[in-house]
């Protein structure tokens, strides 16, 4: 547990106070007195109601929707820190929105991960601390330290769990060829054999599946992703292990559940037995119709905050 209570401060903005809550229980200490509003206009007002002068200040705020608002939200605190002379001001964002879009795919188009970063750093911010980032070379995006706390060892314990020895005999499976270094990484950790969905997108929005790369047929499936907004890419996936692999029974995993527009409609008429989630996103008012159940990040980010502040090692966790 942390020793030196009185020089650490946790806050939290609107993106996701519970788990800021939960994050402060983790740690033994108490979530800061602060209040973020917006005026009638939209601005954004923060006000900081305790000293964090000399204080290692982590600010907990996930930038998901409304984006831009808990953007200017996150922005806007971490000014407010260090103007109010804290000693070390942390960014921690569960969900780094913007993140997909890491690169130029036409000409003229922005890098809007790159943008953000260079934000947060003319902010600032000392440090980020997220999880899963779409594109792991984001972490170079920044010109301050960034960790990226990687998720799978939560998903592979709750799986070991669920289905004792019987894990070993089923598949992962990473729903697009993408993120199949990560999907390796889950296998290897629940030691089962590991498959692709090989799909071609025909437009931002939808995805059309090929193939399925790897035996699957008979075997129960999990699905692993980084990301379901529109749900199209994992409730596709699904279906073409059923149907073209053989797949007998599919669960999926996924760490940030942004479920845009009608995914909840298209995950609970899906082939998916269950779908797991964290709490880098605040939970869907519908998660149960869709069989969507949410497990909480808050220890492990509780104690890679307690380690950065006490100069430990975090490399467990992001590697």
């Amino acid at each position: 547990m942390i020793s030196r209570k009185s020089s650490i401060k946790v806050f939290s903005g609107n993106g996701n106070p519970q788990l800021a809550a939960d994050i402060c229980k983790a740690i033994g200490t108490t979530l800061g007195q602060n209040e973020v509003k917006g005026f009638a206009d939209g601005e954004v007002s923060c006000s900081i109601y305790e000293s964090v002068r000399g204080s290692d200040v982590f600010i907990v705020q996930p930038t998901c929707k409304p984006v831009n608002d808990n953007l200017m939200e996150l922005l806007i605190m971490i000014d407010a820190c260090r103007r109010a002379s804290a000693g070390r001001v942390t960014a921690v964002i569960p969900y780094f929105g913007y993140a997909r879009q890491d690169r130029k795919s036409r000409s003229r188009d922005p890098i809007s991960a790159k943008l953000v970063a260079n934000m947060l750093a003319a902010a600032g911010a000392d440090r980020v601390l997220t999880m899963d980032l779409h594109a792991s070379q984001i972490q170079g995006f920044f010109d301050i330290p960034a960790d990226n706390l990687l998720s799978y060892p939560i998903f592979a314990d709750y799986y070991a769990k669920k289905f004792g020895d019987a894990v070993n005999e089923m598949v992962v499976v990473s729903p697009s060829v993408g993120p199949i270094a990560r999907a390796r990484k889950f296998a290897e950790k629940l030691g089962t054999g590991l498959a692709i969905v090989d799909h071609r997108n025909d437009n931002p929005d939808e995805c059309e599946s090929m193939n399925v790369i790897g035996d699957v047929a008979g075997r129960n499936c999990i699905l692993l992703a980084d990301i379901v907004d529109t749900g199209d890419t994992l409730v596709t996936a699904a279906k073409a292990l059923t149907e073209i692999g053989g797949a007998q029974k599919v669960y999926a995993c996924a760490t940030h559940g942004v479920l845009s527009g009608n995914a909840i409609d298209k995950l609970e008429k899906s082939n998916i037995e269950q779908l797991i989630l964290l709490d880098t996103i605040p939970a869907h008012p519908e998660a149960k119709r869709a069989r969507l159940k949410y497990l909480t990040v808050a220890p492990l980010f509780g104690e890679a905050i307690e380690r950065s502040y006490q100069e430990i090692s975090i490399t467990k966790f992001v590697f």
